[in-house]
């Protein structure tokens, strides 16, 4: 973003506007996504922004990066760190077998429950 904003400026030198240091600052500082927004707020409490050189803007908001950076890369290795657990699958053709009992009897009753409340509903 630097470079893309260095050469702005000096296309804009070259049709003679030029901005002071304080302006490029604030311009920069003005231009950062939401996400910066708690950076941009200290670096406008702690540091006086007419006397602040673009240098020490770039190096400040390139440590906040590399700082980002390395929390996301850390989190990133936690979430490879977890484990994963899987089940196994059987094809026992005694669990298919108890499995077809099971869901025969749950079927019968069903049926039984919905023929009584068949017969509630005409008396």
């Amino acid at each position: 973003m630097f470079t893309r904003f260095t050469n702005i400026t000096n296309a804009l030198q070259a049709l003679d506007k030029i901005y002071i240091n304080s302006e490029m600052v604030r311009k920069i500082l003005r231009s950062l996504p939401r996400i910066w927004m708690p950076k941009v707020t200290d670096i406008e409490e702690a540091k006086d922004l007419n006397t602040l050189p673009l240098e020490d803007l770039l190096g400040s908001l390139t440590t906040h990066e590399f700082s980002i950076m390395k929390i996301d890369d850390e989190e990133e290795n936690e979430k490879r760190k977890k484990k994963v657990i899987a089940l196994k699958s059987s094809t026992n053709e005694e669990i298919d077998d108890e499995s077809d009992q099971e869901l025969a009897l749950i079927t019968r009753k069903f049926k039984k429950f919905l023929e009584s409340k068949k017969k509630f509903g005409r008396k």
